[in-house]
């Protein structure tokens, strides 16, 4: 798939990832949908990559229905669907502990918001024989978050919902993919968009711009799987050998950054990992 000359809709657009990702696409020529909850964040991301602004909650399938029908009123057909809208609260004192709300909300966000987008999508790009279906889920869907189930949870869920639309319409023309990076420095975690390499904590964390060159690299090569931080793909492959052994080595984790207490935010924990 060339993707000069084509039309994308990013949900949660309007900072970090999402922001990133759609100036990624207009740099290659793509006319962006910016969408994101807050509509002077979308008004300002679309502005900047010359793209059309639209609000939308993603929890809500009417917001969605209009979300889709504005871009098609301004773009025309759509290529590309990038799911990238996300939020993490924490779960700190464990799976139980964390309200019904809060694992409904992820679960809207995660799985249902690109599933109602994708069922809106798909019929047109099914009709051309081409289309592209991409989920920005979370390395925590293929290991762990370690104080967040419900994100974790439902990023595992956002994953196998991108292998289902891979397999299922892959024969025809339907490119999924699903994008899985560990810790990105984004207001998510508390840092201000396009933190500098010395406001991290270490290596491991990286900037949205390298997440969405990851993924403009992933669409570019036709990948399933991409992977802006490759050590997720080792950490993966020593959980599906020995889930015993990766379970234990998880609980040392998370007693050595409990150590006692309680981190109090991701933005606090995300640094002892």
């Amino acid at each position: 798939m060339k993707l000069n000359a084509r039309t994308a809709i990013v949900t949660g657009a309007g900072q970090g990832i999402g922001r990133a990702i759609a100036h990624a696409l207009a740099s290659e020529g793509l006319q962006v949908c910016v969408s994101d909850i807050d509509p002077q964040s979308a008004a300002k991301v679309a502005q900047e990559v010359g793209g059309v602004a639209s609000v939308c909650d993603v929890r809500k399938p009417d917001e969605i229905e209009r979300l889709v029908k504005q871009a098609r009123d301004e773009m025309g057909e759509i290529d590309m669907l990038v799911s990238n809208a996300g939020f993490a609260k924490g779960a700190f004192d464990g799976p139980a502990a964390a309200p019904d709300q809060q694992w409904q909300d992820s679960w809207d966000v995660h799985v249902m918001a690109h599933l109602r987008a994708a069922r809106l999508l798909l019929p047109e790009m099914l009709e051309r024989g081409e289309g592209w279906l991409v989920n920005v889920a979370s390395a925590a869907g293929l290991i762990s978050q370690i104080g967040d189930a419900p994100y974790s949870a439902t990023k595992h869920a956002a994953v196998s919902l991108a292998q289902s639309l891979a397999i299922e319409h892959g024969d025809q023309g339907i490119h999924a993919s699903v994008v899985c990076p560990l810790y990105v420095a984004t207001p998510l975690l508390g840092y201000a968009d396009e933190a500098p390499e010395d406001q991290r904590p270490h290596d491991r964390v990286l900037g949205a711009d390298d997440v969405a060159k990851a993924l403009l690299d992933g669409l570019k090569e036709g990948r399933f799987l991409i992977l802006p931080h490759q050590e997720a793909a080792l950490f993966a492959q020593r959980r599906a050998e020995d889930m015993d052994r990766w379970i234990a080595s998880m609980r040392r984790l998370r007693r050595q950054a409990f150590d006692g207490t309680n981190p109090g935010s991701l933005a606090d924990l995300h640094k002892l990992l």
